[in-house]
């Protein structure tokens, strides 16, 4: 029977991209020069980490950092800032948690939309994805054109196509 996987997948590589870009625009702006401002990607733990010496430079360096994620294609969604906090000294740290995954709530909001559509497809949820199973591939074609019409929390990717 074909089938297709929702997953929720960034790839890190583009984020890291992202992350370059923004420390090269830093050192070339002026409202930031002889600042001692600090960008730097965690890719075991998923974990940008912005350090500034004020909270406004922090939200300057969040707005760049967005900016560039989105140059890369990378979905800001995917992307949960924390709150701007003291870090020690006279500096301010700015912590960015990289999302990847569906979780178990916005599984089953995924599951229930495709049952309310009444296509004839059955979903499960996997872990962290959900896979769609039906008759038709065009079944499973309109279940993307679904999901993909959706305001969903987190962004989706369809893989694992098999006919």
């Amino acid at each position: 029977m074909p089938s297709f996987d929702a997953v929720s997948k960034v790839d890190l590589q583009e984020v890291d991209n992202a992350v370059n870009n923004t420390v090269k625009e830093i050192a070339t702006r002026f409202d930031f020069r002889g600042s001692k401002t600090e960008v730097s990607l965690n890719k075991k733990d998923q974990l940008i980490v912005v350090t500034t010496e004020s909270e406004m430079r922090a939200k300057a360096v969040r707005d760049m950092l967005i900016g560039n994620l989105v140059k890369r294609k990378v979905d800001t969604r995917s992307v949960e800032f924390g709150e701007v906090k003291p870090a020690g000294g006279s500096t301010m740290r700015l912590e960015a948690k990289i999302a990847e995954g569906i979780d178990k709530d916005t599984a089953k909001k995924i599951v229930a939309l495709i049952k309310e559509s009444k296509i004839k497809v059955q979903a499960q949820i996997m872990d962290d994805m959900v896979r769609v199973t039906g008759k038709k591939i065009d079944d499973l074609q309109a279940v993307i054109q679904l999901l993909g019409g959706k305001e969903l929390p987190t962004p989706l990717q369809y893989v694992n196509m098999k006919s």
